[in-house]
């Protein structure tokens, strides 16, 4: 029986680049754990919007995925996502938001975000999640 590929492998022994941007120092220890356990290569993470956006710019054109907090201080998500948008529209950004900010959520996926996750963080979800965006 062949072993199920990690989620994280792009299959030619590369992994996925991941960028956290979440200003909760858990969510990104919780979120780099759920990936690394899938061989995703968490590359960087910023703990508010302003440093996400330089750091995505200074990572592309080698980042596959960013992963990011809705409400955050400096720039909040959907500004964030907007910059990083603005700079690469082919982005592939999961907004992470708590309950009760449907709102956000939805003015996120007009903006560009490909899907979200809601915390608390189910590790399954967040996979499950990940990999419908990596493989689109």
């Amino acid at each position: 029986m062949g072993e199920k590929m990690p989620i994280g492998d792009k299959g030619d022994g590369a992994s996925f680049r991941v960028l956290i941007i979440d200003d909760s120092v858990f969510v990104v220890k919780q979120l780099t754990q759920i990936l690394q356990s899938e061989k995703f290569d968490v590359i960087d993470t910023a703990n508010d919007g302003e440093q996400g956006v330089e750091k995505y710019k200074e990572l592309h054109p080698n980042i596959d995925l960013v992963t990011l907090d809705i409400t955050m201080p400096k720039l909040d998500g959907i500004s964030t996502l907007e910059r990083i948008m603005e700079f690469d529209k082919d982005a592939k950004v999961i907004i992470i938001s708590a309950l009760g900010k449907e709102d956000l959520v939805k003015k996120a996926l007009i903006t560009g975000a490909r899907n979200y996750i809601v915390k608390p963080l189910d590790r399954e979800k967040v996979l499950s999640r990940i990999e419908s965006v990596l493989k689109k």
